[in-house]
């Protein structure tokens, strides 16, 4: 008897933030690039420099375009909308480049609205995309963190990433799939990260 399993673009994790809020997180599209201009256009200037070293409020179409252009295995992104409302706005994503020159390497990035910061949402959101990025044979993240970013440091340090050097403001750490994945499940917070965990178990 053949056991049908999914794969990670099959998948759509509906789940809440730690207050309650319903999300729905789903792999990114290439119609997402409306909502996503619309989404980083709503992060404050700050957030939007820590997070593409650029405060620039209407990135320009070649961004977008980068964004959005998903294989699943070479660049791996995932949106979180907000389920509440019904036009599903986009309040958070998260991207993982593989790197050329290095097939077990991806360049890992994350960005949450200001609104739904602490919430959770950053967590739910990098714990899925190491669940799809070990499917697809990566072993380690590459994760560019501007050293004045505390908030990120203490977040990859809190998933194990080592700090491997410092490069013109920008601090670099490795951070490997497995260990992350362990420590994210050790630790089982929010509580929608059992959702994300419930919602792989399945995955080929």
């Amino acid at each position: 008897m053949w056991l049908l399993m999914k794969r990670p673009q099959d998948i759509t994790i509906h789940t809440r933030l730690e207050n309650g809020h319903p999300v729905c997180i789903r792999t990114i599209r290439e119609d997402d690039g409306e909502r996503m201009r619309l989404g980083i256009a709503q992060m404050s200037a700050q957030s939007r420099y820590l997070r593409f070293f650029s405060g620039a409020r209407t990135p320009p179409d070649w961004v977008i375009e980068r964004l959005t252009d998903v294989d699943g295995h070479d660049h791996i992104a995932w949106g979180a909308v907000d389920a509440s409302r019904e036009d599903t706005p986009a309040i958070g994503a998260v991207h993982a480049f593989r790197d050329p020159e290095d097939e077990d390497c991806a360049e890992f990035s994350v960005g949450v609205l200001d609104e739904y910061h602490g919430l959770g949402l950053g967590k739910l959101l990098t714990a899925t995309i190491l669940h799809h990025a070990r499917t697809e044979g990566l072993a380690e993240f590459a994760v560019n963190i501007l050293a004045e970013n505390r908030s990120a440091r203490d977040f990859a340090k809190s998933l194990g990433a080592e700090y491997e050097r410092l490069e013109d403001g920008v601090m670099v750490f490795e951070l490997d799939i497995e260990r992350a994945i362990a420590a994210l499940r050790e630790e089982c917070d929010p509580p929608g990260m059992a959702d994300v965990f419930r919602a792989f178990a399945e995955v080929t």
